[in-house]
């Protein structure tokens, strides 16, 4: 079997990295977002929990 040759090591890198760090920075705007409810909490609040379902499902 032939290794598959991958242009972008670091685009592995950085998916491993924010696979690491999207759930804490959920919870902490989720936090913010229950303590100071704007627009703008909430809107970032829906991108971090969409990002996180994302990685985990593996659509991206």
């Amino acid at each position: 079997m032939r290794k598959r040759y991958n242009p972008y090591p670091w685009l592995r890198k950085l998916r491993f990295i924010t696979e690491q760090c999207i759930i804490p920075i959920t919870v902490v705007q989720a936090i913010r977002t229950i303590l100071f409810p704007t627009t703008i909490d909430v809107i970032l609040l829906a991108i971090f929990i969409l990002l996180s379902f994302a990685l985990h499902y593996d659509w991206i």
